[in-house]
């Protein structure tokens, strides 16, 4: 094979029970390349970025660096050979703090004691460098997800790595944060790092990978140069058709107001202030009320407050009212009853029990209801009928069917099982975090549509966005939150991204007492 090639997975094939998720697949890696990796969820991307890694072992096929052939057995292998990745769900420690576990299974000792003085100092040049600010002693369980996406790419920095995998890395990152990774990624390459990109997202492949390779179902399907490329070519390479890409929707025709929140407060586990503060705001039945803002700034603490996730600080002007019901001190499980579907930020911690097979999974707030349970037994046909409908419905993929156990999943086959779940349970409500995150343009269309009809159904829709496109095209207003306030009510129709900015970085704010079109 050519020496251009730092990195060749050449014919490689990796099985599970169900499902061939590499079927021969041949990648090749430049040096100093950016290579974006492109298919739809479940297409076998993370799978074979997987193998790269050594977390699995491939059946058939084999890797060379710099045309030599070896063996990657497990991560200390990869890490040995210089191969460091980012993973889509984060293999952090959540009681560790930051700085120990970016140096973990790579500490430096002085006097036989971990020389943290020392790690300290590299990762904080490292955070600087590269513009990933992150505070060494947080706690991991205490940070956001975005920060911890942030950890995650300094502790593959930390190892010198110079060929590096980014699986899904700006899934929970703001637009912000996402321009400056892109600028982090085109630094990389410029000192000659070697970089595989996983996304879905065919603007960032756009602007900064110079090749992007397609595989289909498992399948290669090809590789293009960028330049010599479009968005429309890519996405139909990745789902075998033309794909709307602007959100066609009618104007809103907003009915009673579902959901009242008022003086909601939340503590910080971060900072002595309130990471929310005197929050009111309210949503109508037929509209999606969108809810602009940097991460970090309260939007996360919100929306667990207001589900129950999160406890509120007792206050007696606190009121969450759900069509004119009282739900402020309601359990999660009366709320979900009440009428309130959520899809949370962080699917694996609050969306799914991983170890369940998906169709239990899709049950989780039913299976007591008569339609699933007889004498406290469990309607095992039930079940399994109404989470297949589910399954087809929303082009749910796993080697199994819903046998498939949901920590074998895809990311973006969870995401797509949570989102069937809550919107097809009777609901007055929903409440969506990220709801495409991690999710490919097939999805993210499909999803779209169902929010909106969710909409014209009736339905009161209260959505959480870091994707300014996303914020703009969906919602019929947007509410802007900075440290934990609401600082502006702004309609997506007459508002352009630039001012939403200067309201998300808290350059602009609207005074309480000031009426809004």
């Amino acid at each position: 094979m050519s020496d251009e090639y730092i990195i060749e997975m050449l014919h490689i094939t990796k099985r599970f029970p169900g499902i061939v998720a590499n079927d021969d697949i041949t990648l090749q890696l430049k040096k100093g390349e950016i290579h974006a990796l492109l298919g739809e969820n479940g297409a076998g991307k993370s799978t074979l970025m997987s193998v790269l890694f050594g977390l699995y072992q491939p059946e058939e096929g084999e890797i060379r660096k710099n045309g030599q052939k070896v063996q990657i057995k497990n991560p200390n292998d990869a890490t040995a050979l210089h191969i460091g990745m980012v993973h889509q769900h984060f293999k952090l420690v959540e009681v560790f703090s930051v700085l120990d576990n970016i140096i973990l299974g790579c500490e430096s000792t002085k006097h036989g004691f971990v020389d943290r003085v020392t790690a300290r100092r590299r990762i904080l040049s490292l955070s600087n460098t590269y513009g990933l600010q992150i505070d060494p002693d947080a706690k991991i369980e205490d940070i956001t997800v975005g920060m911890q996406q942030r950890v995650e790419i300094l502790k593959m920095l930390y190892r010198n790595n110079d060929i590096l995998i980014f699986d899904e890395p700006t899934a929970v990152l703001t637009p912000q944060e996402i321009k400056e990774l892109m600028s982090v990624m085109k630094l990389l390459a410029e000192e000659g790092k070697s970089i595989l990109f996983i996304t879905h997202k065919l603007n960032e492949i756009m602007e900064v990978a110079d090749r992007c390779s397609v595989l289909c179902k498992g399948r290669y399907i090809g590789t293009v140069n960028i330049p010599e490329t479009n968005k429309e070519e890519l996405s139909r390479m990745m789902v075998g058709r033309d794909v709307q890409f602007t959100v066609e929707k009618k104007p809103a025709e907003p009915g009673k107001v579902i959901l009242d929140v008022q003086h909601l407060c939340v503590e910080s586990k971060l900072h002595k202030m309130l990471a929310v503060n005197d929050v009111n705001l309210q949503v109508r039945a037929g509209e999606i009320v969108c809810i602009a803002g940097i991460d970090g700034n309260g939007q996360s603490e919100f929306i667990q407050g207001l589900t129950g996730l999160e406890k509120i600080l007792p206050n007696h002007n606190t009121k969450i009212l759900l069509d004119g019901t009282d739900i402020t001190k309601k359990s999660i499980r009366d709320k979900s009853i009440a009428g309130l579907s959520h899809v949370p930020e962080d699917r694996h911690k609050h969306g799914l029990v991983l170890d369940y097979t998906l169709e239990q999974n899709m049950v989780l707030q039913r299976y007591w209801t008569q339609e699933f349970q007889h004498f406290t037994f469990i309607k095992n046909k039930a079940v399994s009928d109404y989470s297949q409908k589910l399954i087809d419905a929303f082009d749910v993929r796993s080697g199994q069917g819903n046998k498939t156990i949901a920590r074998a999943m895809s990311g973006g086959n969870q995401q797509k099982a949570i989102v069937a779940r809550e919107l097809s349970k009777d609901h007055k409500l929903l409440i969506a975090v990220q709801p495409t995150r991690g999710l490919d343009v097939g999805a993210i269309e499909y999803l779209h549509k169902a929010i909106i009809a969710d909409r014209d159904a009736g339905k009161a829709v209260l959505l959480v966005s870091y994707e300014l496109e996303e914020v703009l095209n969906l919602s019929d207003r947007i509410l802007v939150m900075y440290e934990g306030e609401i600082v502006g009510e702004l309609d997506p129709k007459t508002t352009a991204p630039e001012e939403l900015g200067l309201y998300m970085a808290g350059a602009k704010r609207q005074k309480k007492n000031q009426e809004t079109a």
